[in-house]
């Protein structure tokens, strides 16, 4: 095992003693310790993120794959509502066809597992002053002195010794930790998914479980976290909530809430136009999408006079 995840202790611990190292160039050699090491921990979380980014814009696709399949598999569910085993090797055919993965959106969260436990071992090893890959010496004695608001960087809530300071900014970490999670998730529901009908609907269901269950264990078990762990986790998801964001934003799924509110906005900016022909009883706006960058408009077909 220790062969298996040296190397991820040393990437880790490398990455955070050259962001530490970098910044000293910014605050001086061996001033503001405490804010340097918090830093280098927020500069990991970029670092991953901008990696992860790839898997990401896949997890956005898979979702919106997913969706335009939801017909296909409530006809599937319909049909073998009484054999769960054909039910679910048409659901696999179906998913391999059409080249998609109902576990995509977990696959940023999966990736991160490796680093998050190295993270969360390399910092018990300055609380116990136990070296992991470069973090030793003299920046592991420097380490285990930084503090994030009063708090210990390497302490937890259940450490022991653990002082009033250090309890109250990991609870404050814990709750925004918790908090950041829920109004991603909702942000994900409420804007970034087309409107359906909530009954025999697999997607909306996980979604709706994710919404409620990733705050519950994020709240449990955060109490075993060291708070450079909760820096480092409460920094993901400001930045997943940015991300997401932007995207549904600038790229809603279509058939979202997100999606038709861009539409009217672009309407009434003169970007694209109304299509007089819509459907009655439809209820939405349907709308020309313009022609695309470097394609050439076809004109219209003149009528030949009889």
């Amino acid at each position: 095992m220790s062969t298996i995840l040296n190397p991820l202790y040393f990437a880790v611990s490398w990455v955070i003693v050259t962001f530490h190292s970098a910044l000293g160039f910014i605050f001086g050699k061996s001033q503001h310790e405490s804010i340097k090491w918090s830093l280098a921990i927020i500069g990991l979380v970029v670092l991953i993120r901008i990696i992860l980014i790839p898997l990401f814009v896949k997890q956005i696709k898979s979702q919106r794959a997913l969706t335009a399949l939801q017909p296909h598999m409530k006809e599937i569910q319909k049909k073998y509502k009484d054999d769960r085993q054909k039910q679910s090797e048409e659901m696999m055919k179906l998913y391999k066809e059409h080249k998609t993965n109902p576990l995509a959106s977990c696959f940023p969260i999966l990736a991160q597992a490796p680093i998050f436990f190295a993270l969360f071992t390399v910092l018990n090893g300055i609380a116990h002053n136990h070296p992991h890959g470069v973090l030793k010496g003299l920046h592991l004695a420097s380490a285990r002195t930084a503090k994030f608001f009063g708090a210990d960087l390497s302490s937890s809530f259940l450490s022991t010794g653990t002082n009033t300071q250090t309890k109250l900014v990991t609870v404050a970490l814990i709750v925004f930790m918790s908090a950041t999670t829920f109004t991603t998730q909702r942000q994900l529901m409420v804007k970034g998914m087309p409107k359906m009908d909530s009954s025999n609907n697999m997607m909306l269901q996980q979604q709706k479980i994710m919404l409620y269950v990733f705050p519950i264990i994020f709240a449990v078990s955060g109490v075993n976290f060291p708070v450079g762990v909760l820096i480092y986790w409460s920094t993901t998801n400001l930045w997943t909530l940015g991300q997401q964001f932007y995207v549904i934003k600038r790229n809603p799924t279509p058939g979202s809430p997100a999606y038709e509110e861009l539409q009217k906005k672009r309407a009434a900016k003169g970007e694209i136009s109304v299509n007089p022909n819509n459907p009655e009883g439809s209820g939405a706006t349907q709308v020309e999408e313009p022609p695309v960058v470097g394609q050439r408009k076809q004109p219209a077909k003149k009528k030949k006079k009889k």
